[in-house]
């Protein structure tokens, strides 16, 4: 582990504009300052999910000031775990990573009330992520 013996998750998607936002700011939320977030895309969008960042509002979560990020080596060569969402070969592959891939559906054109469900399932699956790494 780097950082200070925080371990470090990327969260990894194609567009970094709904899934991987998501995870990011639970995370951030769950993790407290004991772990360090990365999130980012292969091919990032314009913009965030306007969906996405109404949903997250709903549970306090205001990702409104957040924008789509391009993967970077330094990212990928950082992280300690990578949680990949949806990339399929798009994402690459760091060697000596751990993998986690969450099928998650996909919230871009998706009504507010699926993305709501997305962001619940992403919810726990982040909260149980951080909890199996004891931080």
């Amino acid at each position: 582990m780097t950082n200070e013996g925080r371990p470090t998750i990327l969260f990894l998607c194609v567009h970094n504009a709904g899934r991987s936002q998501m995870a990011a700011a639970f995370a951030r939320e769950l993790g407290d300052g004991r772990v360090v977030i990365f999130s980012a895309g292969s091919d990032p969008s314009e913009e965030l999910n306007v969906a996405v960042v109404e949903a997250m509002k709903e549970v306090g979560l205001d990702i409104s000031n957040e924008s789509p990020k391009k993967l970077t080596e330094e990212m990928g060569r950082r992280a300690d775990v990578i949680v990949t969402m949806g990339c399929g070969d798009a994402c690459p592959v760091y060697l000596g990573k751990r993998y986690l891939d969450w099928e998650l559906e996909d919230p871009a054109g998706k009504s507010v009330d699926t993305v709501r469900l997305i962001r619940e399932e992403i919810r726990q699956r982040v909260d149980d992520l951080i909890r199996e790494l004891r931080v």
